[in-house]
């Protein structure tokens, strides 16, 4: 395992961390894009809801799905955040997913308490997605001064030891 789980994240850089998250569940449930490789290397863009769970960062994907074939073949993924409605802040993590078969029924759950639905197939198949890398972008509020540049946070596993995070 490469990446860190959300909460090693959470340690190494807390303020991005936390920013990053209150991006992605803006909306009260998980929103955002889930980038994956093609197999033939191309990139590949759905529609997202991660769950964030038990110290994790989770995707209850279809199976037979192309971003599960996708996962399942080369593991590598960037999830970005869907754009809040005042401003133009920008949160993005790239890494490696973990398949978890022990966690489905929990992840499941905890995606259902916070969605406003009932729906689940029941079949989908759990990954976990580990944190290698991450930038946030944070501008003014629209019409609250210049827009460009946004102020630039960002993170790398490279940091973990040394603490670092470039501003």
């Amino acid at each position: 395992m490469d990446g860190l789980r959300w909460t090693g994240f959470e340690s190494v850089a807390p303020e991005l961390a936390a920013k990053g998250r209150a991006l992605l569940t803006n909306f009260g449930v998980g929103l955002g894009y889930l980038a994956t490789v093609r197999k033939d290397g191309g990139p590949r863009v759905h529609p997202f809801c991660p769950v964030f769970h038990n110290g994790g960062v989770y995707g209850l994907i279809l199976p037979g799905s192309p971003k599960c074939w996708d996962l399942q073949r080369d593991g590598r993924f960037a999830v970005h955040a869907f754009p809040l409605e005042d401003r133009d802040d920008e949160f993005y993590f790239t890494g490696r997913v973990a398949r978890c078969d022990v966690e489905v029924d929990a992840v499941r759950a905890a995606f259902l308490s916070q969605a406003d639905t009932t729906t689940s197939s029941g079949d989908e198949i759990c990954f976990e997605f580990l944190v290698e890398r991450a930038l946030l972008a944070e501008y003014p509020k629209r019409g609250e001064g210049p827009g460009w540049p946004p102020a630039y946070t960002k993170w790398t596993l490279a940091d973990r030891n040394s603490g670092a995070v470039d501003s």
